[in-house]
């Protein structure tokens, strides 16, 4: 961390005595080298010993000039009270030291970490830690407080030695008086300053309702999110409502979901504080206040025999088209689809359409009718991708389309695989998954066959979805299996 020792110049303020003083001396200058030189001048050696007295005048001049420089340039003393040592500036190779010289120091290799601990609420004990790290070489980046009602929790983001373990971090804060310790490593992306990535969040949210998950995801860290409905898939009251202000319970809160329902986030390592409470209920009003909404953009693409189709965004609004979808489709793409009785195919579609659950691509005609749909579902710390094609629509490329698009969004929600569950003898979606040139492994589950893609860039596990749906109704093969 960086110390600010003064705000104000270290330069002496001009004083007008001192022009005065100045100019006096220079008169008296003036009229003491006139009356020299015409004592001289009168000499037989006379015009050698002004060419001299010049020269020597002149050095001295120049001698000055050089020293008072010199003097300028020079670190000023330290103020009263700031006791002498140094200090390594991570990252650049040099050290500073109070009273000393300035030189090059062989960088040394450093570490990020975030940490969050408990201090007591009494003067000294922050700069108590403070101190320690120092003495250990750890550079505070970034420092927030959150006032609890029997101490302050701190959370830091640090720059310390690469040696400098977890087990022995923890260890000395625990010495310098705090407690609770955790630790994580961090990466360049947490240098950005909460203010900022809060905004950023909020941006997001207010632009498409799917991704208040992820920003709550993204906001608390790692944690779970599970959105309980109100009512279940069968129409029956599921019993979980919270109050409009929510619900902090240590490592449970409890939000009121604006589409009805409750969110429940749950974090196991370390409690909640108040001020994170606040802000995740400051986004959820916020995507209340908003209501539905998802970007507007659509791509419009050409198939190979000529037809146009539009892939946009889709939600809830989307329910009566996909129903009609659903009228039209063969019984077999409904069974491949949901895995269960075609009949229920219809209840899960509000489920699936919902921006709670994931997000969902649409394909529809040049005169409006939805004629697939792709689903990016999360499922707990996985990612599951499903798709349906109406059966006059398929063996057209749609579906490898919308894979494609999806597999997109979830790299950019910084997911480490994807994966899709259907049938052996389903060769359209199988040859889809294999089109993404990705890693796959295959896997026989419950009959089925469970294909999943590993994504070229792993997230970080702060930025990983772990929203999962908890309605027990709903069979893991029934809501969420891929069909082309």
């Amino acid at each position: 961390m960086t110390d600010v020792t003064s705000s104000k110049s270290t330069r002496r303020p001009h004083h007008w005595r001192h022009d005065l003083i100045e100019l006096a001396a220079l008169f008296t200058a003036v009229v003491v080298a006139d009356t020299i030189a015409k004592t001289i001048a009168k000499g037989p050696d006379g015009p050698s010993l002004l060419v001299f007295s010049a020269i020597a005048l002149a050095a001295t001049a120049a001698f000055h000039t050089w020293w008072a420089r010199r003097r300028s340039h020079a670190s000023p003393a330290p103020p009263a009270g700031v006791t002498g040592g140094h200090r390594t500036a991570a990252g650049t190779g040099e050290q500073h030291e109070a009273g000393g010289e300035t030189g090059p120091v062989v960088p040394v290799e450093t570490t990020l970490w975030r940490m969050r601990t408990t201090v007591a609420d009494t003067p000294g004990s922050l700069a108590a830690l403070c101190t320690v790290l120092a003495r250990l070489g750890v550079d505070i980046l970034t420092l927030q407080t959150h006032p609890l009602a029997d101490g302050t929790v701190d959370e830091f983001l640090l720059r310390a030695p690469a040696d400098l373990s977890a087990h022995a971090l923890t260890r000395e804060t625990a010495a310098a008086g705090g407690r609770d310790t955790w630790t994580e490593r961090a990466d360049a992306h947490d240098l950005v300053d909460t203010p900022t990535r809060v905004l950023g969040l909020a941006t997001r949210t207010a632009l498409d309702a799917a991704e208040l998950p992820l920003a709550l995801r993204q906001l608390l860290g790692r944690c779970t999110l599970h959105s309980v409905p109100a009512v279940s898939l069968t129409g029956r009251p599921t019993g979980e409502h919270a109050p409009v202000e929510g619900v902090l319970e240590e490592t449970v809160m409890r939000l009121r979901d604006p589409n009805g329902g409750t969110l429940v986030v749950e974090r196991a390592y370390l409690p909640f504080t108040p001020t994170e409470f606040a802000r995740a209920r400051a986004l959820v009003e916020l995507d209340a206040r908003l209501g539905p909404r998802v970007p507007r953009s659509r791509d419009v693409l050409t198939l190979p025999e000529g037809n146009e189709i539009t892939v946009r965004r889709a939600d809830q609004r989307d329910l009566s088209a996909a129903r009609a979808m659903h009228d039209r489709c063969s019984s077999r793409t409904l069974g491949l689809r949901y895995h269960g009785p075609v009949g229920d195919a219809d209840r899960y579609l509000d489920h699936l359409l919902s921006p709670r659950f994931g997000r969902t691509l649409a394909v529809q005609t040049a005169s409006g009718r939805l004629v697939a749909l792709g689903h990016l579902l999360w499922d707990g710390e996985e990612t599951e991708v499903a798709l349906m094609v109406e059966d006059d629509w398929q063996r057209r490329g749609i579906g490898s389309e919308l894979l494609g698009r999806l597999v997109a969004m979830a790299e950019e929600a910084g997911c480490a695989s994807v994966y899709a569950v259907t049938q052996s003898s389903n060769t359209g979606m199988v040859a889809a998954m294999r089109a993404l040139n990705l890693p796959l492994d295959y896997q026989i589950e419950e009959g089925t066959l469970v294909i999943t893609a590993r994504l070229a860039q792993a997230p970080r596990p702060a930025d990983r979805p772990q929203h999962r749906e908890t309605a027990p109704e709903q069979p893991r093969e029934g809501a969420r299996r891929a069909e082309r």
